[in-house]
């Protein structure tokens, strides 16, 4: 499968492509159908739920967004479909009864509200570092601050029967980030690693209008230069060799974390071939 033809075409979503057809370090592939990664899923039609359960026989929805995200967007159209399982896996520190989120930058005074009494975990940070640098802080940041999350994906990746689907807002961030450690524990090589996050800036234009269509994302987008938003391959080739030199590779972080041999040999046999 080349890199063109695993863009899953939809007309709710537009960053939706399935991680099969990737090469392995030993000569393997990642298996089709078996995980999807994708922007926002708010805006499914009924065709692409139709596309998504009878083509991929979708059964996990991996929702990487805060509390706060949630809530201002409402429920989505694939939590109403009885076979999928929506497990909430939110990559920011969530806390208070009212879904308060710390900010994943420290020291910078807390969170802006919205909406009463929530707010969104990005916003009002530190911004004085290039936007490679801060991409990479914040990448670091989920796996400091929500390992829980990170680990609990990887194993709803291990699921027999049907596909996940891992998502945030623009499916370019903390999707990344969750889509590169599972493939780093398959064998997948770095490079194509690499590239598959890059994928996403094909369509960067396209998920931008539709997050700028929603109040919930389009002050933060605006707010920032055009080129932050793009997904440039050195942003993941430095974090990849962050957790090489601090942790010794995803497999280190991951057995950190409570992660196991079975855990990586049950991962593999579900999605490679």
């Amino acid at each position: 499968m080349n890199a063109r033809s695993r863009w899953i075409e939809l007309n709710g979503a537009s960053n939706v492509r399935d991680l099969g057809g990737l090469p392995t370090t030993d000569g393997r592939a990642t298996r089709r159908g078996r995980v999807l990664r994708s922007d926002n899923l708010q805006q499914l039609t009924l065709a692409d739920i139709r596309t998504l359960l009878d083509d991929y026989h979708l059964k996990n929805v991996i929702d990487l967004r805060s509390d706060a995200e949630i809530h201002l967007e409402g429920p989505g159209p694939l939590t109403r479909i009885p076979a999928i399982t929506i497990h909430r896996l939110s990559l920011f520190p969530e806390g208070g009864r009212n879904t308060d989120v710390a900010a994943d930058t420290p020291g910078t005074g807390g969170p802006q509200k919205i909406d009463g009494d929530k707010v969104l975990p990005w916003q009002n940070r530190a911004d004085t570092a290039t936007a490679e640098d801060r991409s990479i802080g914040h990448y670091l940041g989920y796996l400091r601050d929500r390992a829980d999350s990170i680990v609990a994906a990887l194993r709803v990746m291990t699921r027999t029967g049907g596909a996940s689907i891992v998502h945030c807002a623009a499916g370019k961030d903390r999707t990344g980030v969750v889509c590169a450690i599972a493939l780093e524990t398959a064998g997948v090589t770095r490079e194509a690693i690499v590239a598959d996050y890059a994928q996403t800036g094909e369509r960067i234009e396209a998920i931008l209008a539709r997050l700028r269509a929603s109040d919930t994302y389009a002050a933060d987008l605006d707010s920032r230069p055009a080129d932050s938003h793009v997904p440039h391959a050195a942003i993941m080739e430095k974090f990849l060799a962050r957790i090489d030199e601090e942790h010794g590779g995803a497999a280190g972080w991951l057995a950190q974390h409570g992660w196991s041999p079975e855990d990586t040999q049950a991962l593999r046999a579900r999605l490679l071939d």
